[in-house]
C-alpha cells in the first residue's frame, strides 16, 4: 500500500502496548499493522524499521492552532 493512501491515525487509534492515543503506524511488509505512542515508538521502531512502512504522525503533537480572531 502507498503511504499516501493510509489514512491519518485518529484519537480511536491506540497503542498497541498501553492504549495510549497513537500516533505512528508500522505497516508490517509481511502483512498487519502495529500501532504506537510517542513512547513506544521510540521503543520499538528502530527494530522495525527493516521489517515496515512507518507513518510517523508525532509532529501532531507539537501542532499550535491557527489564530483567526481577537482575544476576547
Amino acid at each position: 500500500m502507498n503511504a499516501a493512501l493510509a489514512p491519518s491515525l485518529t484519537a480511536a487509534d491506540r497503542c498497541d502496548r498501553c492504549g495510549a492515543q497513537a500516533y505512528v503506524r508500522a505497516r508490517l511488509h509481511a502483512g498487519g499493522e502495529l500501532l504506537f505512542c510517542l513512547h513506544h515508538s521510540r521503543e520499538h521502531l528502530p527494530k522495525l524499521r527493516d521489517l515496515a512502512v512507518i507513518d510517523d504522525e508525532t509532529e501532531r503533537l507539537i501542532e499550535t492552532p491557527e489564530f483567526t480572531g481577537e482575544p476576547s
